[in-house]
């Protein structure tokens, strides 16, 4: 019995004993793993995300592979929020929209109503600490379209030449929040006027920011682009000649097909991706078939470039114009 286990020299210490009795072991042989590019991305499946995962290893292999695809998962709300927290804090659904009004760490994405996503970008790169990934849920996904696509901006990096790499290695970009960013072209928003307008109005009160061109990921020391089409408004120092080729050099390099996941919906699937190295793009394809999504963002720090610059709020207008 455990009082005799205990009284027993030769068996476990009690804290050990209790520490396993509390929390038996488990790991990722329940999973299927498979990568899904030669530089990242991998699918799991034949798992249960609620119960076989140990604490840890999402968080490892998400910071290896940037993105995942868990298959079969259906996760509730709350399921959802928990998987969340074993990989760090959640954050408010967003800084200027609400959230579920049950579960305010949950932003839903409804293509019918505004959610559409068809523009590249990183996820809220408009504040000084964006966050470190996101856990993305989907209810309901058309038969067809709607795919989801994500650029490694780890290798796009990488594969820079030398020479370019040490440019922008000591660059610093503004990003701001641009409210209707996220509808694409031609711009096709489900929302009304009023709605558009109050979007507008709280997007003007979140202060610019300004970001490396790179950033050293703070767990892995890895560097990766950290502009985006979405929130990058220009390069601090450069005309706009400058800066918008640039930044439309960049942008071509990192979506090239060899950089690029594209992961096609199946009902009951869930994404995490790592916001400190990626940046992606929603398709907007489906026409007017049903397409509704969830996702709850982890809560980053600051990001920190090459050479020591640091996200800091814009403190001179004069960089911000343009």
């Amino acid at each position: 019995n455990l009082m005799a286990e205990v009284r027993n020299p030769k068996f476990l210490p009690i804290k050990e004993l209790v520490d396993q009795l509390m929390n038996p072991p488990t790991s990722l042989e329940t999973w299927k793993i498979r990568p899904l590019t030669g530089a990242f991305g991998a699918e799991l499946t034949r798992g249960d995300a609620r119960t076989d995962l140990a604490p840890g290893q999402l968080l490892d292999l998400l910071e290896k592979h940037l993105v995942l695809v868990l298959r079969d998962q259906f996760l509730s709300h709350a399921d959802q929020v928990a998987l969340a927290r074993s990989i760090g804090e959640p954050t408010p659904a967003h800084p200027v929209v609400p959230g579920h009004p049950d579960h305010p760490e949950i932003l839903e994405l409804d293509g019918a109503k505004g959610g559409k996503n068809a523009r590249w970008h990183t996820d809220v790169t408009f504040v000084a600490t964006p966050p470190a990934g996101s856990v993305l849920v989907a209810d309901v996904v058309p038969e067809w379209g709607g795919d989801t696509r994500w650029a490694d901006m780890r290798t796009a990096y990488e594969r820079l030449s030398p020479s370019l790499q040490q440019l922008v290695d000591g660059l610093e970009a503004v990003h701001r929040i641009s409210p209707l960013a996220y509808w694409g072209e031609p711009f096709d928003s489900a929302l009304s006027r009023d709605d558009a307008q109050k979007l507008f109005d709280d997007a003007a009160k979140v202060p610019p920011v300004v970001h490396p061109v790179v950033r050293v990921h703070p767990s892995t020391g890895k560097k990766a682009l950290f502009v985006n089409p979405g929130f990058t408004t220009h390069i601090v120092g450069y005309s706009r000649i400058e800066s918008d080729n640039l930044l439309k050099l960049l942008y071509e390099h990192a979506t090239q097909p060899e950089f690029v996941l594209r992961h096609h919906w199946q009902p009951g699937d869930v994404l995490l991706w790592d916001n400190r190295a990626t940046m992606h793009y929603a398709s907007d394809d489906y026409g007017t078939a049903e397409r509704r999504m969830r996702r709850v963002t982890i809560r980053g720090g600051n990001t920190v470039g090459p050479l020591g610059q640091q996200s800091h709020i814009v403190s001179d207008p004069l960089q911000t114009v343009r």
